[in-house]
């Protein structure tokens, strides 16, 4: 009966094995399959709008609106391809997201406040840092 019951469990563990992938290769297609590198470049280009517009008290409320909008989009768009395989990464994204969003919001409102213009941009700041926080993570983590 024992010999059976091992028997069993040992069979277990080696059909188990043979289905899984490294933790290296499922992050790798996880960064393919959520065009992870065109994204990311895709939000920092709409953080350097954003925080140019911001930067201009010549920019018009509806300018602000518009390039606001479009880092609010994308940043909405990265975190719907979350979560990652790895723990840290996600963490990292969900962070950058969060303040993406939350600075695109405080700035679409920004157009004639200095205050809130800042507020924004210190949001952008905060979002890009953990971006690359998070990027660098990304390429640690999909290593084979």
């Amino acid at each position: 009966m024992i010999r059976r019951v091992v028997g069993l469990v040992v069979a277990g563990l080696v059909l188990s094995a043979c289905g899984s992938i490294s933790a290296g290769r499922a992050m790798a297609s996880w960064v393919t399959q959520s065009n992870y590198t065109v994204n990311s470049k895709t939000l920092l280009t709409d953080v350097r709008h954003s925080a140019r517009a911001l930067r201009s008290p010549a920019t018009s409320g509806l300018e602000l609106h518009t390039v606001c909008a479009v880092l609010f989009s994308d940043a909405g768009h990265m975190e719907q391809s979350l979560p990652t395989p790895d723990m840290q990464a996600t963490n990292l994204l969900n962070r950058a997201t969060a303040d993406f969003a939350h600075g695109a919001s405080t700035c679409y409102g920004a157009a004639r406040r200095s205050v809130d213009r800042a507020g924004a941009l210190g949001l952008l700041v905060r979002g890009a840092a953990s971006l690359s926080e998070a990027s660098a993570r990304v390429a640690v983590a999909s290593l084979p």
